[in-house]
């Protein structure tokens, strides 16, 4: 990255490693100057909530709001009847109204936690593409917008592309995603000023259409800025564990849950996680990231730490790490940790089976695997005994099963 910026929110995008490419490094540049840019990113509501995967562009906007500018949140109440096929194998089921305003609630609790949704210059906006979508009258929408698109233009990107190669069906339906995508950003526009749309890299060729629309329909000058599309370093997709997504929201996956996957960040991890996620000076996030040995497991209680307290509150951060050392430190129990609760007919079970249900394996096959291999532990003891049932008596007071020195649950009889 050769360009200097002049702005603080463009500084902090380039010196935090938030961008891979820009529109228009210049012209966006000197508009973020002159004034408070209102800028989006849209999010589809196909779940409750949103996952770590999400937080870098949550992330995007939250320096946007510090940086004196207006963040717009545009949850795609539209869009989500429809589907994004970007770089999708295969169609997303198809949600009902009802399932989407849910997901939308609780997506919203989220945004709260990182923006202010306030009445001032800066304060954030809450939209939902609903509002324009629903009401399109097909016909019309052909006529206006439609014809501005060229489908050979929309084969050749690459998210498109990379389906058809694969010769996996793409639906009509899904192929008006990035019609629809584009139109968003020309409304959002039209109607709120906003002049800037973020997304991953993955989103690049969605945007570039909305750009070139707003310019054709309103001839309006408008940029795209995306970030790069993050995997840990040993190539895992973000956000993704053995166990599921990690996801922001506190009833999907429990804070001290949240704290862990972040304490379990790979060494090489630890300086760009902490450019990334937290609001530690680059200097700093720099010298974290170098220790080595024993000294870059305190930087990485750092940076749990630091991400937690931003999604879950302090409290929620301090109570993890005292279970976390209450665990490690003197093999305790800690109160914090995922517990499963089973009931007198529910037993006996196999230790196998309680291995599976408490989240420590997908399978029984991955269960047997972990204690073959000696990485299985009841009550911090070494578990050698696939065979091993429990009964009601040996629930008589909690019992800890480990799977590996960092990942625990409690059975309990309730």
């Amino acid at each position: 990255m050769t360009y200097h910026p002049k702005s603080d929110f463009m500084t902090v995008m380039i010196e935090r490693g938030f961008l891979a490419d820009c529109t228009d490094y210049q012209g966006l540049d000197e508009a973020l100057i002159k004034g408070v840019v209102p800028g989006y990113i849209g999010f589809d509501a196909t779940a409750k909530s949103l996952h770590v995967g999400s937080l870098i562009q949550i992330m995007m906007l939250r320096w946007l709001q510090k940086t004196g500018h207006k963040p717009i949140t545009l949850m795609g109440g539209g869009t989500t009847k429809v589907g994004d096929p970007s770089f999708r194998a295969d169609e997303r089921p198809l949600l009902t109204p009802a399932q989407i305003d849910d997901n939308i609630s609780g997506i919203k609790q989220v945004f709260a936690k990182y923006i202010s949704y306030d009445d001032g210059p800066t304060g954030a906006l809450m939209l939902n593409n609903a509002e324009w979508l629903d009401e399109l009258n097909y016909l019309e929408f052909l006529r206006d917008i439609g014809r501005h698109f060229s489908v050979n233009r929309m084969l050749s990107f690459e998210s498109v592309k990379s389906r058809l190669d694969r010769e996996q069906s793409l639906s009509f339906l899904e192929f008006n995603y990035m019609i629809l995508q584009a139109y968003d950003f020309l409304e959002l526009n039209r109607r709120y000023g906003c002049m800037v749309q973020f997304g991953g890299s993955d989103q690049w060729g969605n945007i570039v259409n909305g750009i070139d629309l707003t310019r054709r329909v309103i001839d309006k000058e408008i940029y795209g800025l995306t970030s790069p599309l993050l995997t840990t370093s040993d190539g895992k997709k973000m956000g993704k564990t053995a166990d599921g997504a990690i996801w922001l929201n506190a009833d999907m996956r429990s804070p001290y849950e949240f704290w862990q996957f972040w304490r379990n960040t790979t060494d090489a991890d630890v300086g760009r996680f902490l450019k990334l996620y937290t609001e530690m000076p680059v200097e700093e996030c720099d010298r974290l990231g170098a220790l080595a040995g024993s000294e870059i497991n305190a930087a990485k209680i750092i940076l749990a730490n630091a991400v937690t307290t931003l999604c879950h509150g302090a409290e929620a951060a301090a109570a993890a790490e005292a279970t976390a050392r209450e665990v490690f430190e003197k093999g305790g129990v800690g109160d914090d940790l995922p517990t499963l609760t089973l009931s007198a007919d529910e037993l006996p079970a196999s230790i196998v089976q309680l291995i599976v249900k408490s989240g420590l394996a997908k399978s029984g096959k991955e269960a047997k695997r972990l204690i073959a291999e000696n990485g299985a532990k009841i009550d911090d003891a070494p578990l050698t005994d696939a065979g091993l049932m429990i009964d009601a008596a040996a629930l008589a007071s909690p019992i800890k099963l480990s799977a590996g020195k960092k990942r625990h649950a409690l059975v309990q009889l309730g």
